[in-house]
């Protein structure tokens, strides 16, 4: 017979214990179970627990880890939580004395921050891992795209003409600068709590350099009281996540914007289109949409996790434990879904040369290229250029003509500012306002033109190999660390 006289009130229960359980279900069982196995196997090395005892207690483990149908409980208060679960399992085979031992020199509260750091150093790695298909597809793009024309905007205004590679190159450096971001706050991921226990680590002799060796960290992390107050691990990494969804969605934003029929200069294929039900001559980019408020969702919920710090003591909390860590899980999840998308659909549209020689056209998007053409061949300065393309510019605009087409207004136009003819003729003016030639002459470092873009292309290809070989590394260490703890565990139960 149970007895439930010490059961917590059921509405506490219901709205605070239960969904606190489930998410332990879900996301914390394997972590503990690594904790318990590992601070076991640490106590025998130093010699704190005698080795009768530390046989007991890892085969009492293993039988638990293999017997205990953990998805099948339901929540009933009789334990507070999956840990307590854990402990009287242990009662129940070894009883209290020998089950009580393996609870020596810890505590949740350093046991808690190192389960929600294991938790968090997977969902960060495999989004870095996505991040970095992202990158390696954006490049990949920007490749193909190296010479083809575009027109960039400022202002929501036609600018200058430029290449769909060079854009995406833009994008790419702004990437890998936000992947970089997240390795670091990465870092502080790879800081063991374990050994800090409540909040002055212990009076035993503890190894906490083993334990941190044991499930995979670098270090442990150094000062007890931050290990169980400090919550930096948690908003470091979710700003930087943030950071990249507020940047990625600025670059859909675009996508958004030369899609529109005024627009036209990016095409989608019709596997990323949706039909109108009633207008048959829809063509809608939805997924673009949901790129939109997918990067705004995940940008929300990093939000909503690092304020749930803001204004509270430096201490130990519920504040940065189990309801704040399972909602920030849901910002991984979004930030997944964008990376996968965005990864789909940037390598699978393309640029209507047709649509961006039109704009180019009506808005006279190379006529910075004919002031200063006029300043190398003419002798002009650079204010007496931008005068004479200025006029051009309006001229041909109020004529319905190309700029390609106006060398009779140009002519005029450098009259009236010099009162002379000018030495161009209208071969060499046509060249001028080229858009390839625009391209071509801007050949300076970090520049459209083929070479700088050649150079920029590798950078950006060493700069994220650099970034997987650190991602390959920490997860080499993790599974190195998961090989020894199970052996050092397997050595220590009952022949």
């Amino acid at each position: 017979m149970i007895d439930t006289t010490s059961f917590p009130d059921p509405t506490y229960r219901d709205t605070v214990l239960a969904p606190l359980f489930d998410a332990a279900k879900a996301h914390y069982a394997g972590p503990v179970r690594a904790i318990n196995r590992a601070h076991l196997v640490m106590l025998a090395e130093v010699g704190i627990l005698p080795g009768a005892t530390a046989a007991a207690l890892a085969g009492a483990l293993a039988a638990i880890d293999a017997e205990l149908d953990l998805p099948a409980i339901t929540y009933t208060g009789e334990h507070e939580d999956y840990f307590f679960l854990v402990e009287a399992e242990l009662k129940r085979r070894l009883g209290p004395d020998v089950a009580g031992a393996l609870h020596t020199a810890r505590s949740r509260n350093d046991m808690d921050h190192t389960v929600f750091k294991m938790v968090l150093r997977g969902h960060a790695d495999r989004l870095q891992a996505q991040a970095l298909a992202l990158a390696g597809a954006l490049i990949a793009t920007a490749r193909r795209e190296r010479d083809t024309l575009i027109v960039a905007y400022t202002h929501g205004q036609p600018a200058q003409p430029t290449t769909f590679g060079h854009y995406l190159g833009a994008a790419i450096e702004v990437l890998l600068r936000d992947i970089a971001r997240l390795s670091a706050a990465r870092e502080a991921l790879d800081l063991c709590p374990m050994g800090a226990a409540a909040i002055t680590t212990s009076g035993f002799e503890i190894d906490r350099h083993r334990m941190a060796e044991l499930l995979g960290f670098a270090a442990p992390l150094r000062n007890s009281y931050g290990c169980i107050a400090s919550v930096d691990y948690v908003t470091g990494l979710y700003s930087a996540i943030k950071l990249m969804f507020l940047h990625l969605g600025r670059v859909v934003q675009d996508l958004q914007f030369w899609t529109a029929f005024e627009v036209g200069q990016l095409h989608v294929p019709n596997s990323f289109v949706q039909i109108s039900s009633i207008m048959p001559q829809k063509r809608n980019p939805v997924p673009i949409e949901h790129l939109r408020h997918l990067a705004s969702m995940t940008v929300g919920r990093c939000d909503a996790v690092v304020n749930t710090m803001h204004n509270t003591p430096f201490t130990d909390m519920n504040d940065s434990e189990g309801e704040v860590q399972v909602a920030g899980y849901a910002a991984f999840d979004s930030a997944a879904r964008v990376l996968s998308l965005l990864a789909a659909l940037i390598p699978a549209c393309s640029v209507r040369a047709d649509r961006v020689a039109a704009n180019m056209d009506a808005a006279c998007v190379t006529v910075t290229e004919l002031a200063d053409t006029l300043v190398r061949r003419e002798g002009l300065s650079f204010r007496q250029a931008h005068e004479v393309a200025a006029r051009t510019a309006r001229a041909v605009i109020a004529a319905g003509q190309p700029l390609g087409a106006g060398f009779a207004a140009f002519a005029e136009a450098f009259h009236a500012e010099t009162g002379r003819a000018p030495a161009l003729d209208a071969a060499a003016y046509a060249e001028a306002v080229s858009p390839a030639r625009f391209v071509a002459l801007r050949a300076r470092f970090g520049g459209p033109a083929p070479v700088p873009m050649e150079e920029a292309l590798a950078a950006y290809s060493g700069d994220a190999e650099a970034l997987a070989a650190s991602l390959a590394a920490r997860t080499a260490r993790i599974r190195a660390a998961e090989i020894a703890r199970d052996a050092a565990f397997a050595r220590l139960q009952p022949e």
